[in-house]
């Protein structure tokens, strides 16, 4: 497939990269420093910013997915998940895939995990604008878009291609942890990117 990855640079986008490189895509990978990023035969590195639209809009156009490895935590202007919501659909690219985080998840109770009064005061922001990143792709009816939220925790780790997956539920393991490293996510990503099981949903993976 032909894919345009958005922040391929970054702490989700880079081992989103080297999978879908992998397994044989060809990946334009968008990022503002592009010096990461390495040589390969079905890579194109260009360089964008998602606070520009209309280049963005251009830097997709043409692929058969876009996925988003933005993080909305480091967007203080908030305009970051508005903007790619619109160069996908100004570009006419069929899909968007998009990196979420954990806090939207919910939890037996049906509360958000970002709510609970032990969130970390230093994450609560970011975690914030990344689920108001999901209602905004909830509330535009013509894209077809997929949100997948991480465990709890997300760490650099080995690709182990086993792990479970679920829906708006925050999955843990018999001892209570939410884990998942961002190799595994990585997979989980490509894996829907190549055989869509969750049209206009969110999905979380975790061990």
């Amino acid at each position: 497939m032909k894919l345009a990855l958005i922040g391929a640079t970054g702490f989700t986008g880079r081992p989103i990269l080297d999978e879908a490189l992998a397994r044989g895509h060809a990946v334009t990978a968008i990022a503002r420093d592009l010096t990461p990023l390495p040589a390969h035969e079905k890579l194109v590195p260009l360089r964008g910013d998602v606070a520009d639209t209309a280049l963005l809009a251009r830097l997709v156009e043409g692929h058969d997915v876009a996925i988003s490895a933005f993080n909305p935590g480091k967007d203080p202007t908030g305009g970051g998940p508005a903007s790619i919501i619109a160069a996908v659909r100004k570009a006419a690219v069929p899909r968007l895939l998009v990196v979420g985080g954990a806090g939207s998840l919910q939890l037996p109770s049906g509360d958000r995990v970002v709510d609970q009064p032990d969130f970390p005061s230093e994450w609560k922001a970011g975690a914030l604008r990344t689920a108001e990143f999901l209602e905004q792709l909830r509330a535009t009816p013509d894209l077809a878009w997929t949100f997948l939220s991480p465990a709890a925790t997300l760490f650099p780790g080995e690709r182990t291609s086993r792990f479970r997956l679920g829906a708006d539920r925050l999955l843990t393991d018999a001892a209570g942890s939410s884990r998942i490293s961002t190799a595994d996510l990585a997979v989980a990503m490509i894996n829907e990117m190549e055989r869509p099981q969750h049209h206009r949903r969110r999905f979380t993976v975790a061990y």
